[in-house]
């Protein structure tokens, strides 16, 4: 199920900030720059849409979605986010997720968003899902697919990132059994050769 534009609004109501599960986050990063809202800094260059930041607690380093998250409308009922089961970039809506309420606060902070933009200055420009694998515990996923001599590695038109080896980037016509080839491998080689099976942070449908 997609979501069609209809749901892509933002409102205030109260002291409540709601957002449509098909804003898409530059979108909701310019709300708040515009109308001096904290706690929406990390969206900054985050891809897709607020549907797919609350199905995976998407966030920056400490910054996540959940840690500013009041409450989400699924399946047509409004759910606290403290009853909703979640972690590192993962939740369990159980369900389809519509609107989400933020409680509004004051005080956008341009310092903070800059100093986020400089963790992602190694981030490649071209077309990507973000990061592929989460980071296992102590260690970067980027660093085991560089280790393993996968960095830059190419089928068809998807490519391991040349400028950091946990994006998965689209050179032109990529397709996504060339995308599921490069992902299989990068997990058979890190794990034949670390020993550790990395988890996939995107979701393959």
């Amino acid at each position: 199920m997609i979501l069609s534009k209809e749901f892509a609004t933002i409102r205030e109501e109260g002291d409540m900030l709601i957002i449509g599960a098909a804003t898409p986050t530059g979108r909701i990063l310019s709300y708040a720059r515009k109308h001096d809202i904290a706690g929406f800094e990390f969206c900054a260059k985050l891809p897709g849409t607020l549907g797919g930041m609350l199905a995976m607690n998407a966030g920056v380093k400490e910054y996540e979605v959940f840690n500013i998250l009041h409450s989400v409308k699924i399946n047509g009922k409004w759910i606290k986010a403290k009853d909703i089961e979640h972690g590192y970039r993962h939740a369990r809506l159980n369900g389809i997720a519509t609107e989400a309420k933020f409680e509004i606060k004051k005080g956008f902070s341009q310092s903070l968003l800059d100093s986020l933009l400089s963790l992602r200055s190694n981030q490649p420009p071209q077309p990507s899902a973000g990061s592929v694998f989460k980071n296992p515990e102590g260690d970067y996923a980027g660093r085991l697919i560089e280790a393993a001599g996968l960095k830059g590695a190419r089928k068809g038109d998807m490519q391991w990132s040349p400028i950091h080896a946990n994006f998965l980037v689209n050179q032109g016509n990529g397709t996504f059994e060339d995308a599921l080839y490069l992902i299989t491998l990068a997990k058979k080689e890190v794990k034949k050769m670390f020993g550790i099976t990395l988890q996939e942070e995107i979701k393959i449908l």
